[in-house]
């Protein structure tokens, strides 16, 4: 899947670069930080206590969701590579609801149990898609319970192509030097999503990820752009890192390097539901991708574009792969119109992942018309996407003869794009539309006519694979032919 989308060096100068979305099956991570549970109590408001001015909440529904690094873990699951995720919890319930949470989602957990400290809670109160109150239950580990992690890290680290370091500040990674430095003995790249207002325990790490309020916090408020570069670059030096990534809210995020421009991108969410584990997004997505061999500007492209899919969501969420490429594909425009062969392939293939029944039909459309336009409507009541593959110019001048087609393929493909009930439009060069069947294997096939099923040309072919073809009534006095032979006919 390829994407172009800008960059800005020094928020002037725009600079273009091609996204590749991969598969992520092949890559395996590792996971290692503050692992907790969110938990979410539902309910609504209709009056105010007697008892106090705050407001009653009839819960209705809980849900529980993996939080901190367990989050992590579970946004680099949903995009299909592998994880292994270590950290401490509790003997408690908690701790139980949260690991069978975790191996649900196919995620390979190593814990230690801590006989003294609680797994670390959060429990948060919601009505109407607001957070009313935020009850946190935790104690900072302590050493005895930190150390053991540090032999796992090392028996972990030779099978994984990246380790993230998802620090909360609850006491796992109060020194992550040793986990650091055992990564740099392997070449094994180590992210961190750092906490609180000392970052030289990272030192040595390949990227930090910091958002706005952690840097300034540590290098101080940037009143420009330029500050911003300038302090970004010394962070690197002091520090020994190979980039910096600071996440901005709306204002996007900013790759910084020393041997490179830095790189902005804007914000992509158009609306902000809930920025709660963002920031786990961020890092699951951006470790992913380079795990599965994707450059770091590429990687950050797509760890920019799944935070905004994050956002809208509320709570902690994981953007899976088909959402990914979904929303790459959205960017790269080509979500509906005219496109390629090879760019319908993976738009059908992603819509067919999320359950869309997919139609097709194809045609020469040389004069579109009342009639086209209402059996199109029609064909695209028959699922919930619409192919249009049109014969070009060459083929419809076989099939027509001298003098056709009216109109070129190009504005053909145009006007047929611009019509709601058509999802795609591309255009093909065979007499029949079989190969196109084959590649695409549509849900159903749709034709126009007064004839069966067994005059439609691919019929036994679709319904191999498992597809059906429908045959719909032309609307009456609708037909190219008679359009074109009315207006060459003298008056």
């Amino acid at each position: 899947m390829i994407l172009t989308v800008f960059l800005l060096s020094d928020l002037e100068n725009i600079t273009f670069m091609k996204l590749t979305v991969p598969r992520f099956d092949n890559a395996q991570l590792l996971v290692v930080g503050d692992v907790m549970l969110d938990r979410y109590w539902h309910g609504v408001t209709g009056r105010v206590s007697p008892e106090a001015p705050v407001p009653v909440v009839k819960v209705d529904h809980t849900e529980d969701r993996p939080g901190g690094a367990a989050n992590v873990a579970l946004n680099v699951a949903a995009l299909g590579a592998g994880v292994s995720l270590l950290g401490t919890i509790g003997n408690d319930e908690a701790a139980q609801a949260l690991l069978a949470r975790l191996q649900a989602a196919s995620i390979h957990c190593d814990f230690h149990q801590s006989q003294q400290h609680p797994t670390i809670t959060k429990l948060r109160v919601i009505s109407r898609h607001q957070q009313l109150l935020r009850m946190d239950f935790e104690e900072a580990f302590a050493a005895e319970d930190v150390q053991p992690l540090q032999e796992k890290t090392r028996q972990y680290l030779p099978q994984v192509a990246a380790l993230v370091l998802s620090d909360y500040n609850k006491g796992v990674l109060s020194d992550p030097q040793p986990l650091i430095q055992m990564a740099i003995e392997l070449g094994v790249p180590v992210l961190v999503d750092p906490k609180g207002n000392e970052f030289t325990r990272y030192r040595g790490a390949t990227l930090l990820t910091p958002n706005i309020a952690e840097f300034e916090a540590v290098m101080g408020h940037c009143k420009s752009e330029q500050q911003l570069l300038k302090k970004g670059l010394q962070l690197i030096q002091q520090l020994n890192l190979e980039a910096l990534l600071v996440t901005r809210g709306e204002l996007g995020m900013t790759l910084i390097r020393p041997d490179g421009p830095e790189l902005h991108l804007p914000a992509r969410a158009r609306e902000v539901f809930d920025v709660t584990g963002a920031g786990d997004t961020v890092i699951a997505v951006l470790a992913t991708a380079l795990a599965a061999g994707v450059a770091l500007p590429e990687a950050v492209a797509q760890a920019n574009i799944a935070a905004g899919l994050a956002v809208a969501k509320l709570g902690t969420a994981a953007i899976s792969a088909p959402e990914l490429r979904w929303a790459v594909q959205k960017e790269q425009g080509f979500e509906r119109g005219v496109v390629s062969l090879e760019q319908l392939l993976i738009v059908v293939q992603e819509a067919k992942s999320q359950g869309e029944k997919i139609v097709m039909t194809n045609g020469c459309f040389d004069i579109i018309h009342a009639g086209h336009v209402g059996y199109l409507e029609q064909a695209r009541s028959q699922g919930d996407r619409l192919i249009v593959a049109v014969n070009d110019d060459e083929s419809v001048k076989r099939l027509k003869g001298e003098g056709r087609p009216i109109n070129p393929v190009d504005r053909r493909m145009t006007v047929l794009a611009g019509l709601e009930a058509v999802d795609w439009v591309l255009a093909f060069n065979d007499d029949t539309p079989e190969e196109l069947l084959k590649a695409l294997q549509p849900d159903v096939l749709v034709k126009g006519g007064d004839y069966d099923k067994q005059g439609v040309v691919g019929w036994q072919l679709v319904e191999a694979y498992g597809g059906r073809v429908e045959v719909l009534d032309l609307w009456d006095n609708c037909s190219t032919t008679a359009i074109v032979d009315k207006i060459q006919a003298p008056s």
